[in-house]
């Protein structure tokens, strides 16, 4: 077995620089994101409908509620594997059913947000 600190020790390593590059990609994605924006609504050949647009905020709760269902079936998956036997390092099997209840997670998001827009 091996000990949680162990594994920190470990992961570490490979963890901070993986937070690094997330935090740049995300950090650079929203500034080109605004200066395309920006253009866009300096060049003059929009109306008002189209600059509304985009100037409108990301939908913060469909982004929540989609990060909320994968935690929730991405930890439900890993507490259905708390039981069932399986060779750890040579079977397959947890990254099978992780798979599985993450896409069960993004079929639910994709089906509350379809009932949404049809009821809109």
């Amino acid at each position: 077995n091996i000990k949680p600190l162990k594994l920190m020790v470990w992961f570490s390593p490979v963890l901070i620089p993986i937070i690094f590059f997330v935090t740049t990609a995300v950090v650079i994605n929203n500034i080109v994101k605004y200066r395309f924006q920006r253009r866009i609504i300096d060049s003059g050949l929009v109306d008002e409908t189209v600059i509304k647009s985009l100037l409108k905020p990301a939908s913060v709760t469909t982004d929540a509620l989609k990060w909320g269902l994968l935690f929730l079936f991405g930890g439900l998956g890993l507490i259905v594997l708390e039981f069932l036997p399986y060779q750890v390092g040579q079977s397959p099997l947890p990254y099978g059913v992780e798979a599985v209840f993450l896409a069960t997670g993004f079929l639910m998001y994709y089906l509350i947000i379809r009932r949404e827009q049809n009821l809109s």
